[in-house]
C-alpha cells in the first residue's frame, strides 16, 4: 500500500517541477539595461566609478549600457582610462548627450557603439591642454588627435569630424575654420553619422533599440564617489593641500592644539581618503604619511632635526604614491609651499600686529633678556673676591668664598688644594678662577 502511494506522489512531484520552469526561464531572460551617469568635470574618481559601474553591469548579464552625458571635459588620462575600458566590454554601449559632450566627453562617447543627443546638445572642441589653461606641447596634441581619430575608425564614423575636434589646423568647407575647434550641434552630428538620432529621454533610446520591456538600473554615485571626484579634481588637490600645509604652519605658532592644525590634518586626511577611493592610493602612502607625521611631531621633543626632515620627506612621498599624475600633486605642493610662505608672513608681520585675534591665535611672546627672562643667574658681583681651594682645580674644581661654596674652573692651570685664588670672570654660570698672585681682574658681562 506504501509503495502505490509513493507511485502516486512521483507523477504530482513532475507536475509541480514543471510548472515552475517557465518562471525560472522568464527570470533568466529578462533583459537589463544599466543608465550610467557622466556628469560634470572628467576626473580620477570618475574613471573609478565607471569601471565599477561596468563591472556590475557585466556581473548581472546587461543587455546594453546608456552612459548619459553631460560634461565639459576634464582629464585626459582619466578620460583615455574610461574609453578604454568601455572598449573592453562585451556589452552594448551607448551615450546620451542630454547637453554637452565636450573636450574629454566627446573622447568617451566616441568610443560607444552608439550615440544618441538632444535637441540642441553638442559634441565637440576637444582641443587638448596643460594645466595653467594653455595648448599642450606637440607631442601631446599629436597623441590625444590619434585617439580621437582612433575612436571614430573603431565605430565606423568618419575621422576627419573627430580630429577636427582635437585639431585646429584641420579646415572642413561650410562647417569650420582652420584656427578653431570643430563643436557639431545635435543636428550636425546626426548629418555627418556622428549621431544615431535625436532623442528626448532614455525610454526613447530604449524605443529605438527595442528594448520598451527591459529592467532599468540607474547607477547613482555613492557618498563617498562624489568625495573621491571632488577631491580627485585638479583644481580641488592644491586648495587642500595649502589649507593643511598653512593649518599646521599656524600650529606651531600656537599654543596647544586648537582649530588650524585640526583643519590641516582634515584636509590632508580628505585629501588621501578620496584618492583612495578613487582607487589611486593604496594603503601604503596612507602608512608612509602617517610615519611622516609621527617623525614629525618626534622632533618637537627630540633635538638634531633629523627626524623632523625625514618626516617632512615621508609625508611629501605619501602624497606623490597618492596621486595618479606626479606633475598634478607637484605643482600642487609648489603653490600650497608658496601659499603657506605668503600667508605666514602676512599672519606675523601684518595681522599678528593689527588683528586680536591673531594675536590671540598666534604666539609672539619671546624669552629674551628684556622681557625678564633669563636661562640662569650672573653672578657678576663675584668677580675680584677671592676664596680658598677646597678641592684641587683640574681645571674644575670647588673653592669656598666667605661662607658660600661655589663650582669653579681655573683658567686650564692646575691648582693646589687649600691654594688662594680670586674670580676674574664670569660667564653665565661658568665661575673662572686664577691663583692670586697680583695680577689684575678682567671683568667681562654676558
Amino acid at each position: 500500500m506504501r509503495l502505490t502511494k509513493k507511485i502516486w506522489l512521483f507523477p504530482l512531484l513532475c507536475l509541480l517541477l514543471l510548472s515552475m520552469i517557465p518562471s525560472i526561464i522568464y527570470a533568466n531572460d529578462e533583459e537589463k539595461v544599466y543608465v550610467i551617469p557622466i556628469n560634470d568635470t572628467v576626473e580620477k574618481g570618475l574613471s573609478e566609478f565607471i569601471d565599477r559601474a561596468i563591472t556590475e553591469a557585466e556581473d548581472n548579464q546587461a543587455v546594453a549600457i546608456i552612459f548619459e552625458m553631460n560634461t565639459p571635459g576634464g582629464d585626459v588620462q582619466a578620460a583615455t582610462e574610461i574609453g578604454k575600458r568601455i572598449s573592453e566590454t562585451n556589452i552594448k554601449t551607448i551615450t546620451y548627450i542630454n547637453q554637452d559632450a565636450i573636450s574629454a566627453g566627446s573622447y568617451i562617447a566616441l568610443n560607444t557603439d552608439e550615440i544618441y543627443m538632444t535637441d540642441g546638445s553638442r559634441i565637440g572642441a576637444s582641443g587638448v591642454i596643460d594645466g595653467q589653461g594653455n595648448a599642450a606641447d606637440e607631442k601631446a596634441q599629436s597623441y590625444w588627435i590619434s585617439a580621437m581619430k582612433g575612436a571614430a575608425e573603431k565605430h565606423g564614423r568618419d575621422p576627419i569630424y573627430a580630429m577636427a575636434m582635437a585639431d585646429k589646423s584641420i579646415e572642413i568647407p561650410e562647417m569650420k575654420e582652420a584656427g578653431t575647434f570643430l563643436t557639431l550641434t545635435s543636428t550636425e552630428a546626426k548629418a555627418v553619422g556622428y549621431s544615431e538620432g535625436t532623442v528626448s529621454s532614455v525610454e526613447d533610446i530604449l524605443t529605438e533599440l527595442n528594448l520598451e520591456e527591459a529592467n532599468i538600473e540607474y547607477i547613482d554615485e555613492s557618498f563617498a564617489d562624489k568625495v573621491a571626484r571632488f577631491v580627485t579634481n585638479p583644481i580641488v588637490i592644491p586648495i587642500l593641500l595649502s589649507i593643511g600645509s598653512l593649518g599646521l604652519i599656524i600650529e606651531l605658532y600656537s599654543p596647544g592644539f586648537g582649530l588650524p592644525g585640526l583643519a590641516g590634518i582634515s584636509s590632508l586626511l580628505l585629501f588621501f581618503y578620496g584618492h583612495l577611493v578613487a582607487g589611486l592610493a593604496g594603503y601604503e602612502s596612507i602608512i608612509l604619511f602617517v610615519i611622516g607625521v609621527l617623525l614629525i611631531i618626534l622632533e618637537f621633543f627630540v633635538v638634531g632635526g633629523i627626524a623632523g626632515i625625514l618626516g617632512i620627506v615621508a609625508v611629501f612621498t605619501s602624497m606623490f604614491l597618492a596621486s595618479g599624475n606626479i606633475m598634478v600633486v607637484g605643482i600642487s605642493l609648489l603653490i600650497a609651499m608658496a601659499v603657506s610662505i605668503i600667508a605666514s608672513i602676512l599672519l606675523v608681520k601684518v595681522f599678528g600686529k593689527k588683528m586680536r585675534f591673531f594675536k590671540k591665535m598666534i604666539l609672539t611672546d619671546s624669552t629674551n633678556t628684556e622681557s625678564g627672562y633669563v636661562s640662569n643667574t650672573n653672578r657678576h658681583d663675584l668677580v675680584g673676591q677671592t676664596g680658598t681651594t677646597l678641592t684641587a682645580l683640574r681645571p674644575a674644581g670647588m673653592v669656598v668664598v666667605g661662607e658660600e661654596r661655589l663650582d669653579v674652573v681655573s683658567e686650564g692651570r692646575f691648582i693646589d688644594k687649600n691654594a688662594v685664588v680670586i674670580i676674574v670672570k664670569v660667564e653665565g654660570s661658568r665661575i673662572v678662577v686664577r691663583e692670586e698672585r697680583g695680577i689684575d681682574i678682567q671683568k667681562e658681562d654676558n
